[in-house]
């Protein structure tokens, strides 16, 4: 990258919070609204997750919860984006966490926060595999009547989709932008296309307004009102990873002035484009429920709308293709933004065997090491296929509760302090009132979320749909604290800053000796010590 002043001062921000600038600052803002956005996917996950609200609300819970959902993500996208302009650094929430938290709770609870968002972006790689493998799954069946699928089926392709995002985020580091900007407007493309073709093949055979807007479904077994508010899953997976600006900010320029910008467009777009979406696919769906309806065809709800619209197999599929490919975008995209965070959790000690997985590769100038573990944990993750019929819930609900109560802890205890723990100086603010009203819809949503989305998905509960996302954050939780007793308490005190020292304008970080070969240094006032 040409050296610049302004990359300088980017450089100089980022050793202010404690560590040396060793990734290329590769992406423009277009580049960085093009990775958020092909991560949220909204229009195309929302549509490829239909099976998680049709059936648990109907056409009510698909539209009007994402209306709800959104309301309450652009809320914590708000609220984290006053954050990132604070402390623009890849640590993220675990580092703002540690700067804002009472002097001896910091490294626990920036810990705590930091194991919660790595194993969440884990989660969301799995699921980006985990939609991509049932939309093929749906075309074999479409062309198949006779196919019976396995789960071992699933879970090769799931291997598969996963298998080309690492080898993308490997070896092709530095086409990176390029692809995130072409991933943006394959799915604005996609979009349109969809929308068009659908609407015209249809035409006139529409589905009722009154339908589309006020048919409510249930065929859980819970309560209606806990039905439709499980049914908030498939609006929840649509609008989560909007994190994924503050994992990448240290590859973009001018970080404090852009990156709240990007993070908030990019949930702004997703409602958008996902309202208008679902719209479309409620008018053209055709029957939803009963033996021959949408929610019990075994080529999927998706493909099963596109083909009561097209009339046309062959057709249905070519509209699938759209989708299909912004799904690989968006699993490369997540891919990527889960090794940053890995890495900066290890470039802080949080993680077992933390100078190996904070090494940067000389040659290919990327976490390498980083990489590799997000895709064993991946791999492991989807082991789950082999063993509940539940695995699509429980994979999109961890990746959803993670992520949501790592955005919800930062903020809940700034509000906690009565949110003064931010600089005034910072880029991006926000009025007083709406940061109160922005904070407490965020954390009510986060709170309601984290209880109903570890709830299995029916009724009744067996061995084999339970919800095994609970099981799941027991291992986690279990790992994290043998891992905090064993090496944690001795070496974990949260991210490499001095308070003091920052809020005086000095700069605090790395020794010029690069990590990557010398592993990690302590950091105090600006002398490096091993």
């Amino acid at each position: 990258m040409p050296h610049t002043t302004a990359s300088d001062a980017d450089a100089a921000q980022l050793a202010a919070l404690g560590h040396k600038s060793e990734l290329n600052r590769n992406f423009s803002p277009l580049a960085m609204l093009g990775l958020a956005f092909a991560i949220l996917n909204s229009w195309t996950a929302l549509s490829a997750s239909l099976s998680l609200a049709l059936p648990s609300g109907g056409p009510t819970s698909v539209l009007w919860g994402l209306i709800t959902a959104g309301v309450c993500n652009l809320s914590l996208a708000v609220s984290l984006a006053e954050f990132l302009s604070a402390y623009p650094t890849a640590g993220g929430q675990y580092h703002w966490v540690a700067v804002i938290s009472w002097k001896r709770w910091v490294p626990i609870l920036s810990w705590i926060t930091g194991w919660i968002n790595v194993s969440g972006w884990i989660a969301l790689v799995a699921s980006g595999g985990l939609l991509g493998s049932q939309l093929i799954l749906g075309i074999i069946s479409l062309m198949n009547p006779d196919y019976v699928s396995q789960r071992w089926h699933q879970f090769l392709i799931y291997i598969g989709y996963n298998l080309v995002a690492f080898l993308v985020n490997a070896f092709m580091t530095g086409g990176l932008p390029l692809i995130t900007r072409s991933a943006f407007i394959w799915s604005i493309f996609g979009f349109i296309v969809i929308s068009i073709t659908v609407l015209s093949c249809a035409s006139p055979n529409y589905s009722s307004a009154k339908f589309v807007f006020t048919n409510f479904l249930n065929e859980t077994g819970w309560p209606d009102g806990i039905a439709w508010l499980l049914g908030l899953l498939q609006a929840g997976l649509g609008l989560t990873g909007f994190d994924a600006v503050a994992h990448m900010i240290e590859e973009i320029p001018n970080p404090a002035v852009e990156g709240p910008k990007i993070m908030i467009a990019c949930v702004g777009i997703g409602v958008f484009t996902g309202f208008v979406f679902l719209l479309v696919l409620l008018f053209v769906a055709g029957p939803i429920d009963g033996p021959s309806g949408v929610i019990e065809s075994t080529a999927g709800p998706l493909l099963q709308i596109f083909f009561n619209a097209t009339g046309s197999k062959a057709g249905a599929i070519c509209l699938l293709i759209f989708p299909l490919v912004c799904l690989l975008f968006a699993t490369i995209s997540i891919m990527t933004t889960s090794t940053r965070m890995t890495y900066a959790f290890a470039r802080d000690r949080g993680l077992p065997f933390s100078r190996v997985f904070a090494r940067v590769h000389p040659k290919l100038q990327l976490p390498l090491n980083a990489l590799y573990l997000t895709v064993a944990l991946v791999v492991i993750f989807g082991c789950i296929f082999l063993g509940s019929s539940s695995a699509f819930n429980a994979i999109i609900s961890a990746s959803v509760v993670a992520l949501g109560v790592s955005y919800g802890i930062p903020i809940a205890i700034n509000c906690i302090r009565g949110r003064e723990m931010l600089p005034k100086s910072r880029p991006f603010q926000v009025p007083k009132w709406f940061g109160w009203a922005a904070n407490l819809i965020g954390l009510a949503y986060v709170i309601v979320t984290t209880v109903l989305f570890l709830f299995p998905p029916d009724l009744p509960a067996t061995g084999s749909n339970m919800n095994y996302c609970v099981v799941v954050f027991f291992i986690i939780l279990v790992v994290s604290v043998v891992q905090w007793f064993v090496d944690g308490k001795k070496n974990f005190s949260g991210p490499r800053v001095n308070i003091e020292n920052l809020a005086n304008g000095e700069v605090v970080g790395m020794d010029p000796a690069s990590s990557s070969e010398g592993g990690i240094d302590e950091c105090v006032d600006g002398k490096s010590t091993k």
